[in-house]
């Protein structure tokens, strides 16, 4: 920790926060919801000492982070423009981006308007977009959500998501990420019925610490959401059709970066948001394939639950750029 480094500043209109360590060629790493800068703790310290700078924001609305309420400000443009602000402000041509869930979204829509800022692209659990072309993705959930419990409709109206979360930090916090990890299977979230709310549907999480998460992670995540609240990181929930309709401009065309994936047997999203054979399609999607990886026995959550192994491999396609 000591060797971490804080930075606010204020890019692209909103006050952002991440934080640095290293000397070296620039890597920016990524998280997706509910998460923070954090969840790259392990990462952090390994890349920049093979030579790295490496470079962790907390993304809009989460963490340190300003958290606009309107959730059209979290569309493509916003969010490419974040990462965009903070290469200028860093006086960075390019970088290497790496990311997770909402974070590799961000990093894709980045690769397809700006491939010239991105040196390379490491892509964790989510191989593409995991929408539909043809149908609206909050248009998608609200059907599934006539059936069963599902947390993306759940999000979606502004106000009951936001203070029930708001209200409990820990306890949802605690939940979510056992039920996001290898230990737990996500989908069976969805037995539960319509109407459910997300605290009611989410398991009960054995007592910390967990072999990949210990009690002052857990309570640096329960600071930092109770200090911003959630309604940052439902928003980019909110935002999906916006974001989705922006993409059809670009959806069909494949990335040009080089491209690495790093996956995991357990991972809800590659079960049920990516098709029949993700990895088979990962060449559609991406012209310059470099490597794909999967991990056994890991969630969703998987830099924090195989930590030595993500840092090694991303190491490993560092060195072979």
């Amino acid at each position: 920790m000591a060797d971490w480094t804080h930075r606010h500043a204020r890019i692209n209109g909103i006050a952002m926060h991440w934080v640095e360590q290293g000397e070296g060629p620039a890597i920016i790493l990524c998280h997706g919801f509910p998460h923070i800068w954090l969840s790259w703790r392990h990462q952090i310290p390994v890349l920049a000492a093979a030579g790295w700078r490496v470079i962790a924001p907390d993304m809009r609305g989460m963490g340190q982070t300003e958290a606009p309420a309107d959730h059209r400000l979290y569309d493509a443009p916003h969010i490419v423009g974040d990462l965009i602000g903070l290469l200028d402000h860093l006086g960075l041509d390019q970088a290497v981006f790496a990311g997770l869930d909402f974070g590799i979204f961000a990093i894709y829509d980045l690769a397809y308007l700006h491939p010239d800022r991105v040196r390379a692209v490491i892509a964790l659990e989510n191989p593409a977009y995991p929408d539909s072309p043809d149908k609206a993705p909050l248009v998608e959930a609200a059907e599934w959500a006539k059936e069963h419990f599902v947390h993306i409709d759940y999000f979606r109206p502004v106000g009951p998501a936001d203070a029930a979360l708001d209200a409990a930090p820990r306890e949802f916090l605690r939940r979510v990420l056992y039920a996001l990890s290898g230990d737990f299977h996500y989908l069976d979230v969805w037995k539960h019925p319509p109407g459910t709310a997300y605290l009611d549907a989410l398991p009960e999480a054995p007592p910390l610490p967990w072999p990949w998460l210990s009690e002052w992670e857990l309570e640096w995540y329960v600071a930092d959401y109770a200090r911003s609240g959630f309604t940052g990181g439902l928003n980019w929930y909110r935002a999906m059709d916006l974001r989705w309709a922006q993409r059809a401009a670009w959806r069909h065309a494949p990335t040009t970066r080089p491209f690495f994936f790093i996956g995991s047997e357990n991972d809800v999203d590659l079960e049920a948001w990516h098709g029949d054979d993700p990895l088979g399609a990962i060449p559609r999607y991406h012209a310059d394939v470099r490597r794909i990886e999967m991990l056994p026995r890991a969630g969703h959550l998987i830099q924090l639950e195989r930590a030595d192994e993500v840092s090694r491999l991303m190491v490993e396609f560092l060195g072979e750029l």
